[in-house]
């Protein structure tokens, strides 16, 4: 809760990621560790996002929401996101389902997901979000997703909540919500393209 009271979750998102891409940028050679236990906790905040886009984002909420809480869980014995995927490089486990590895391309790809959304929200007029969520799952999901789900995805397009709905529920106008929404925008694309690299500089590829 903030001081007044009122759950503002896009401020604890932004908040959270300005300092995991502190983190990230403070090393110009991109060598750096970036910890389990903050990362998972700041993807956590991301969570009721999913919740607020209504049936449309349904699965993307309950696949996020469990592979966030399995890397919160991994924190406990290990410290580094480098750390994870080495561990399962060794035990030749990164593809398998359920690996904290798979898991962590998935949450990254739900954190890509919301960057999107945020983008196209802020570059748009008017007070549909049919457009921007569309051109978000176009982007990020749709390309690993088999027809059934492209096609209850789309139907659920049309129960999307309106961009003053969205708004009121994170507890935001909009001058405030452009403002958060920049910030993570700005912030979680490094972070992105960090997590990317994990998995390229091993040649694990990221489209599986």
């Amino acid at each position: 809760m903030d001081d007044d009271g009122v759950d503002k979750p896009l401020r604890k998102i932004s908040a959270a990621f300005k300092e995991l891409s502190v983190a990230v940028s403070s090393d110009g050679d991109g060598d750096v560790d970036v910890e389990v236990a903050p990362f998972s906790r700041a993807c956590s905040l991301v969570s009721p996002l999913f919740g607020c886009l209504g049936i449309a984002f349904k699965f993307a909420e309950m696949d996020y929401v469990a592979k966030v809480d399995d890397l919160s869980e991994a924190s406990k014995s290990i410290v580094t996101l480098q750390a994870l995927l080495n561990h399962d490089v060794e035990e030749n486990s990164v593809k398998r389902a359920g690996s904290h590895s798979r898991n962590l391309l998935r949450v990254k790809r739900g954190l890509d997901m919301v960057r999107v959304l945020f983008e196209q929200i802020l570059v748009s007029d008017g007070n549909s979000l049919r457009d921007p969520a569309s051109k978000a799952y176009a982007e990020v999901f749709a390309p690993y997703h088999g027809w059934a789900i492209r096609k209850a995805v789309a139907a659920g397009m049309y129960a999307l909540p309106t961009k003053a709905q969205l708004l009121k529920k994170l507890n935001e106008d909009e001058a405030s919500a452009k403002t958060y929404m920049e910030d993570y925008v700005v912030t979680s694309a490094p972070l992105i393209k960090y997590v990317d690299k994990l998995f390229l500089s091993r040649e694990l590829g990221i489209d599986w």
